[in-house]
């Protein structure tokens, strides 16, 4: 019988999870082919697909990822990409929930520097981004924004590995 995956958090300040090694060789494996069968991956780690398909399902239900499909946004009608820097007052995380809950925005972090949160959107055209900078600007403790219009992707990837 194979171990259950050892996903433990670290600690509860940075919410780092701790990984053992077959778990962390998974991850990998998936990094580089999302459409990898269980079995393949379990023949790269030493492990049986049941025991992969098992870690796999523990490591998404902990958060430590998930599987999707990465598509390009120009192909599917979005022709507008943005990043766009808040400033804001008051409590930041219930700025960013309030960000999060806008659905054009499909990221959302706290920063430090120039902004107080930044986001990401995908949008429609010129006159949608206008849209939900209004959403935006309509959230009261947003006090600031800066859009960054994307012009051409040059990099995108997610094969940073695992520590």
């Amino acid at each position: 019988m194979t171990t259950p995956p050892r996903v433990r958090r670290n600690s509860a300040s940075t919410g780092t999870v701790v990984l053992d090694d077959l778990s962390k060789q998974i991850i990998e494996q998936l990094q580089n082919d999302g459409r990898m069968p269980y079995a393949a991956i379990g023949k790269a780690v030493g492990l049986s697909e049941a025991a992969v398909r098992q870690r796999v399902q523990r490591l998404q239900d902990a958060g430590v990822m998930q599987i999707v499909a990465v598509t390009d946004p120009l192909t599917l009608g979005f022709p507008r990409q943005a990043m766009i820097g808040v400033n804001c007052e008051g409590d930041l995380e219930s700025v960013a929930d309030e960000l999060s809950a806008i659905d054009e925005i499909d990221y959302v972090v706290l920063t430090a520097g120039s902004f107080d949160v930044i986001v990401e959107v995908v949008c429609e055209g010129d006159g949608h981004l206008l849209e939900i900078l209004s959403k935006i600007r309509a959230i009261p403790a947003v006090r600031a924004t800066e859009s960054f219009v994307y012009l051409k992707l040059r990099k995108q990837t997610y094969s940073w590995g695992t520590r």
